[in-house]
């Protein structure tokens, strides 16, 4: 979909690269990994700027598992705390997103934002851990490392990872920046991993051990923003039912109503799914499922699982 006018005037679109878009699963949590996965991305991400206005988001699990690894190994001081490793992620992954974003195009300049996400404090999540973080292990490593470092493990498909809190995140301390530099045509790499989260403490905030949803914080910022489009870009083309039995089949065209009809697992599909919804029934907006390498279709609606209020 090409559109014309000038830029500052193209709808607004949030694309939320999964984390396996940026390293595919299994594969060694390297850098130059990493920065050829963002290059990959970047050249898709590219390519849609004549249609939206582009606001980029990421994962980070695997990344704040392996500072929290290396944290852990220093035993000299006490370990980093999860907020702080965060902030470390996000600064890590977005310059790697924003220069590869920079060196694929001339059409704006790119821009990475640390971001702090507000939590509630008494949120139930925090007795509950769900959200993987770090390498998969298989089960007898992970039982081992949970009794050595203290830790939750579940299974995530056929291997085992750790599990921390991930509150829902309730609003975004940067958004008027966020809003600002938009409306200035700058693409925005923001809220990396679901944001740094933080809690209100008399008048300011404070960071909390946690790791939020990217897809969950992604659909904040899509409504907040005012966004038309919401992208999970993930590494299959479309959400599936039945997925890897005999009756799997992608949806195409699908509302909120038959969509929420289905289960999907917690720890893949079902996040994207809630995201999905979410931005859709706050906002009467869409949200497209799929490949990255399928962005111009998922944004045009003619890619993906294309989710609406119909």
């Amino acid at each position: 979909m090409s559109m014309s006018g000038s830029p500052h005037s193209l709808p607004i679109a949030v694309v939320a690269l999964g984390g396996n878009a940026l390293l595919p699963r299994g594969e060694p949590l390297e850098a130059a990994l990493q920065l050829r996965a963002a290059r990959d991305a970047a050249s898709s991400i590219a390519g849609a700027l004549d249609s939206h206005r582009l606001v980029v988001t990421h994962g980070n699990g695997p990344q704040v598992g392996l500072l929290a690894l290396m944290s852990d190994a220093y035993t000299e001081v006490d370990p980093y705390p999860l907020d702080v490793l965060g902030a470390e992620s996000e600064g890590q992954i977005g310059y790697v997103v924003e220069m590869a974003i920079d060196n694929a195009t001339d059409s704006c300049d790119t821009v990475a934002l640390i971001t702090r996400v507000v939590v509630d404090e008494d949120d139930p999540a925090f007795t509950r851990p769900t959200k993987f973080i770090g390498p998969v292990y298989d089960q007898q490593t992970a039982n081992d490392l949970a009794k050595e470092r203290d830790w939750t493990v579940e299974p995530d498909g056929d291997k085992w990872r750790r599990v921390v809190p991930s509150p829902e995140p309730r609003s975004i301390v940067q958004l008027p920046a966020i809003r600002k530099l938009v409306d200035s045509g700058f693409l925005v790499v923001c809220a990396g991993g679901g944001g740094v989260p933080v809690v209100e403490d008399g008048g300011g905030h404070r960071g909390v051990e946690a790791v939020i949803d990217k897809d969950l914080c992604s659909a904040r910022l899509a409504a907040d923003l005012g966004a038309e489009v919401l992208v999970l870009a993930t590494d299959v083309d479309a959400v599936y039912l039945d997925w890897g039995g005999d009756d799997e089949r992608a949806l195409g065209s699908v509302g909120v109503d038959q969509l929420r009809s289905h289960d999907f697992a917690d720890g893949s599909m079902g996040p994207k799914v809630e995201a999905a919804c979410r931005m859709v029934e706050e906002t009467g907006g869409r949200t497209a499922i799929g490949s990255l390498d399928d962005l111009p279709g998922l944004l045009d609606g003619s890619a993906g699982t294309q989710v609406s209020d119909n």
